[in-house]
Parts: C-alpha cells; structure tokens; sequence
C-alpha cells in the first residue's frame, strides 16, 4: 500500500519501537504498497494504453469549486484514555429489572462477548433467574467521538486485531456506552518491537473500519451534505449511502498504469493499482457513493474514501488537492480531487483501489475494458 510511514510512528511510538521498523518498507508495508516510488521496468514495460475517460460535460471539464476546509490528518486523531478494566471469569445470575446491558454494566464485560458466550441472539434477552457466563477480558469503555484507531495506540496494538476479536462487523460504529474487548497485557508483553511498531500505523483499512468516532446511545449518524461548503461535524459520524450500488464503476483518471495490482517484483504488494497523471488533473469519483475520508495519511499524502454502499469502497490516493470532503455525497464522474504526488510518490500519479468490505480487489477486473 505505501510508503514509509514515519509520521506515524513519529507521534506515539517509543524511539525502541522506531528503530525496529525497517529503512525501506515498514511492517504494514510488506503486506501491500502503494507503489508510490513509481513502477519497475517491468511494470512499465506492461503499460497500458489510456482509459477511456468517466464521463465529462462542459460544465464539469473545469468545476468552480472552492477548496473544501483541511481536513485533520488520520494521525492526528484526539487520543483515547487507557483505563481499561480487568474482568474476572464469573457466573451472573439474572435478577428482577435486568437486562442484558444492565448485566454488562454490572459486570464490566462486554454486552456481545456475553451474548456470545452464551449463545444469546437478537432480540438478546434473558430470563429471571437464567445464570449467565460472563468471560474474563481486559474491557475499555467506549467515550462519546472516540475513535477505534485513537482506543488502540492508547493501548498499544494494532485496531485490527480489537475489531478481529470483538467481531466487528460493518458499518463498524462504535457507540458510547459499550465495551471493547482488548488485547490482555500478556498478549502486549510478549509483542515483538516490530508488532509493536504496527499499532502507530494507520493504513485503509484502519480508516475504514476505525476512524469514526462513538455515537451516543440513541443518536443516529449524520445525512450526507450536498456540497463541501457544509462539511459533517468532525466528532459525528457519517450514515451509510442510501442508495443500491450499481455494481459499475468508471475509470477516475486517464492514463496509464504504473504499477497493477497485487504482489510487485521487489516483494511488496499493492492493494490497488497506480496510474500516471498530468499534475493537477481532475480526479472523478468512480461510482455515487458518500466521503468517508477526505484528508492526508502519511504513505498516501492527500486521500479520499469513497463508501458506495453494500460495503463497497473505493480509495484515491496521492492526490495535490481535495475537492471534497467528509460526510459529502457525490455522482459518478464528480470532480473530487486535483491528481498530484504527495505522500510517498515520486511523480504525479493515482493510487486508486476497489474494496469488496475490507478486502481489496483488482481494480483491472471492474473498471470498463480498454480500448
């Protein structure tokens, strides 16, 4: 996916952990990159010829649109507080007036690593007298605007692995109010430098499944604006696009490909694939869909998310200047950032990638066929 994430690891990571990160690629970057230092002769030897273009209209060729108010970086995210309780493994009897959130806050466990270990399913409710299992853990209280990735650097691991074992699933909302299951101290102990270093970066897949902060209880996201005038507070999180995704995407730039998808000839894999640009050539949203991110993350430099709906995603990376911002909805083919080559990128470039959930898929196989 990447390039160096020093930036990240600048802000909270020991100077022992830093000096375990690699000179060339950093942990994270192993699984995927970027390809931001530009293609191999191999690469380039494959080049493409150009898409054919999302679709233009006089009026979109030169949009008069103001530049949207920056955006907080991703590594600036307001920190979490660390003071997570230890649970004891314990059995609850069920009295008059509980329910099963009223158990979780009697006990301090988590409401679905309860529900879980006991096999309890929606409408998730228990009986007067009914002896539950309540499981030992390490459990964070989540704060109101919270933010997974802020709940994880305070703890030192990886927010990955804390959605890994609270079975997070989509839209990954956190809520005020409930419990996270944490990594026990044992587990973080015997975490090698190298992991260690892994919880201060902050890749895509962090922001798509962490970077919303905590709703109240009863409080429902924010609708998608119009315009990037009338931006979605910071600390509430944006809704779900309403519509169906169509399942057709278009190409968000014009040019040829620098680097493909998947593992790259110096070992590194990219999640995506980068195309050549013209400096400040407009990029286009590939698909409808609603802004879920809209400013800069150290290996990509100006970044926007695009959520479609169905769990579809799709990235737009190393961009000069963004057009839009969070919590924005907008049309196939809309002006949404100036291509350019920020980030880890040599030459001005797209960084474009398609996600199916949190999985990446090769753009090559849904973006329209060449010429």
């Amino acid at each position: 996916m990447g390039g160096p994430l020093a930036a990240a690891l600048a802000l909270a990571l020991p100077a022992a952990a830093a000096s375990a990160v690699p000179p060339t690629f950093s942990a994270f970057e192993k699984r995927s990159s970027s390809g931001g230092d530009g293609a191999s002769r191999e690469d380039k030897a494959r080049e493409d010829k150009a898409p054919p273009a999302a679709p233009r209209s006089a009026a979109s060729a030169r949009p008069r649109v103001a530049p949207p108010a920056a955006s907080p970086s991703a590594e600036e995210t307001p920190p979490a507080r660390a003071d997570a309780v230890d649970v004891e493994k314990q059995t609850y009897v069920v009295k008059p007036g509980d329910t099963l959130s009223r158990v979780a806050g009697k006990t301090g466990a988590a409401f679905m690593a309860i529900a879980r270990e006991n096999k309890i399913e929606r409408p998730f409710i228990v009986r007067l007298g009914q002896k539950l299992k309540v499981p030992a853990g390490r459990y964070h209280l989540v704060r109101p605007g919270e933010r997974g990735i802020a709940i994880a650097r305070a703890y030192g691991v990886e927010w990955g692995r804390i959605a890994e074992i609270n079975h997070l699933e989509e839209p990954f909302l956190l809520r005020a109010g409930e419990r996270l299951l944490i990594p026990s101290t044992r587990e973080v102990a015997g975490m090698s430098m190298e992991e260690r270093a892994k919880a201060f970066h902050i890749d895509i897949d962090d922001l798509v499944t962490g970077n919303e902060p905590a709703l109240a209880p009863k409080a429902r996201p924010a609708r998608p604006v119009r315009t990037a005038a009338r931006p979605v507070p910071p600390g509430v999180p944006v809704a779900e696009p309403a519509q169906t995704f169509s399942g057709k995407f278009v190409w968000p730039v014009v040019g040829s490909i620098m680097r493909r998808y998947g593992l790259q000839p110096s070992g590194a894999r990219n999640d995506g694939v980068n195309i050549r640009a013209q400096m400040g050539e407009t990029v286009r949203a590939a698909a409808d869909g609603v802004v879920a991110y809209a400013g800069d993350l150290a290996a990509f430099g100006k970044l926007v998310l695009i959520r479609h709906g169905g769990g579809w995603l799709t990235a737009y990376g190393h961009a000069d200047s963004l057009l839009v911002t969070r919590g924005q909805a907008v049309k196939q083919g809309q002006p949404i950032a100036r291509a350019g080559a920020t980030g880890s990128a040599r030459e001005p470039q797209l960084h474009f990638e398609i996600r199916d959930g949190r999985k990446p898929v090769n753009p090559m196989e849904w973006l329209p066929k060449r010429n």
